[in-house]
């Protein structure tokens, strides 16, 4: 019997080469393009990182071997070719799709040709923010892509992009993006600082650069904009913000942000502004609806029940009448049901997501109601505090505001409507207390006036004048004039 293992055939002498030490991979291709061993050239890289098909086209055929390697550069028609001799620098281009050419084997000097295998998906429209107006058009996990797609939107030179190489394992390249001109060089310098600071060993995704650059990890807001939408990247940095793409991630980072920002939906900027004022406000009012609902429900039947209107108290009454559950119970029971529904929706299949939507709407809500487990005022209750909840444009931010009505629950339950308001209180001094790369997170405090013009609500185009003072942008005020009408004459003009 043959106990010969796979690992003794690997050379365990530290000291091989760069390119025998890459040979331990069954991936690595090294091959000699001559017959005659003493003539050169001798290529090496991954095959499952370069484009095969540019290799036999524009790279082997131009290989010369009466001419130096330094002049090769001049004659493959490759736009990023690097000659070095540093076997670090030859590794780690060759891990990023670099093809390295050396005249003989053991040669020092390598010429490293840039011809990465480049297969993504195409850019289609967001999946996570869509819109019925506006662009549709979304990023990809391609950062070359993702960079291009915003510089099409800003074709100015003053928009410039820093990158950096983040993880000890995955090397993800993250670029920092924004604009010379306007945004604040302190925030700029500050994120740059944080992220080259980051010591992890995988970077999967943009989630994690923004929950370790986050000013306070430990919250349930999170402090960043996390979004597909290219308008939404443009309209940040043309305001003196700063955007991060990271390679492998189709949602880029939007920083220093509020809170009340995260209600903003881009397609606001596609209707008239006092209509887009109005959803607005309406976001708002559903962000406290989806909040305080339930809990007001518990606290109001548990201690506050003569605040309940003699109309809808025999409704109550008679609705609750075989509930075995207190209402404290019933909600929590209630609450977790719809929030399984969610999440198990989530991870299916989109056709099996949808009709356990259906059954879970409907089947499971109706069999609960009659088998006198819950109210049906409750399950009105619990269904439309949801449907408030997915009025919140960002994604993030809307799991938030799930996530915070339990303790809501718990207080309402020990405290009655006092705790409602005590546990509210909390999270509106937590929310006023955070900051997000340095900023106030609130939108609220300290007051600006150019919160009036495009957070709250918004206002017409030609009144938005200032860019938003809690950024400090470098530039203070937009180029904006009202457009000059001709004086339109009618019948009455005769």
């Amino acid at each position: 019997m043959n106990d010969t293992k796979l690992t003794d055939h690997i050379p365990s002498d530290n000291h091989n080469t760069w390119y025998q030490n890459l040979a331990k991979s069954n991936d690595y291709v090294d091959y000699h393009t001559s017959l005659d061993s003493s003539q050169p050239f001798w290529i090496s890289y991954y095959r499952t990182l370069i484009k095969s098909e540019i290799l036999h086209r524009d790279v082997l055929p131009y290989l010369d071997a009466n001419l130096p390697l330094n002049q090769l550069v001049a004659s493959i028609p490759i736009q990023d070719i690097v000659l070095t001799e540093d076997d670090q620098e030859i590794i780690d281009k060759i891990l990023t799709g670099h093809v390295a050419i050396r005249k003989q084997k053991q040669d020092k000097p390598c010429l490293l040709v840039n011809i990465p295998e480049t297969e993504f998906r195409t850019v289609g429209p967001p999946l996570k923010e869509p819109s019925v107006l506006g662009p549709q058009v979304g990023f990809i996990e391609e950062l070359d892509t993702n960079v291009n797609l915003i510089r099409k939107r800003l074709p100015v030179q003053e928009l410039l992009v820093k990158e950096v190489n983040v993880g000890a394992f995955t090397k993800t390249k993250v670029a920092v993006l924004y604009m010379e001109n306007i945004a604040n060089s302190e925030f700029v310098n500050d994120i740059l600082y944080r992220i080259s600071n980051i010591e992890y060993d995988q970077i999967l995704d943009s989630s994690y650069i923004a929950a370790m650059i986050d000013d306070n990890s430990n919250s349930l807001f999170p402090q960043s904009i996390v979004t597909e939408r290219c308008d939404r990247v443009v309209g940040g940095l043309t305001e003196g913000k700063v955007s991060i793409v990271v390679d492998g991630s189709p949602d880029v980072i939007i920083l220093p942000i509020t809170l009340l920002e995260s209600f903003i939906s881009i397609e606001d900027y596609s209707y008239p502004w006092m209509v887009s004022s109005f959803f607005r406000l309406l976001r708002f009012f559903a962000f406290f609806f989806s909040i305080l609902l339930s809990p007001m429900y518990v606290a109001v039947l548990t201690y506050h029940y003569e605040l309940i209107p003699s109309e809808l108290f025999s409704a109550l009454a008679s609705s609750r009448i075989t509930v075995p559950f207190s209402p404290f119970i019933e909600a929590l029971m209630l609450e977790l049901l719809i929030e399984s529904i969610r999440e198990a929706g989530m991870h299916l299949p989109f056709k099996v997501a949808q009709t356990l939507g259906i059954i879970g709407g409907i089947v499971i809500g109706q069999a609960i109601v009659e088998a006198g487990l819950t109210s049906n005022i409750l399950l009105i209750i619990v269904s439309l505090g949801t449907v408030a909840n997915f009025v919140t444009p960002i994604y993030k931010t809307g799991n938030s505001v799930r996530l915070i009505k339990f303790p809501l629950l718990f207080l309402a339950q020990l405290l009655g409507v006092l705790g409602v308001f005590i546990g509210f209180l909390f999270t509106l001094i937590h929310v006023v207390r955070l900051s997000s790369a340095g900023n106030p997170f609130s939108g609220l405090y300290p007051f600006r006036k150019t919160n009036i013009q495009d957070m709250w609500i918004r206002l017409p185009f030609s009144k938005q004048k200032e860019n938003p003072t809690l950024l400090k942008p470098k530039k203070k005020n937009k180029t904006t004039r009202r457009v000059s009408k001709n004086k339109r004459t009618t019948d009455f003009d005769e």
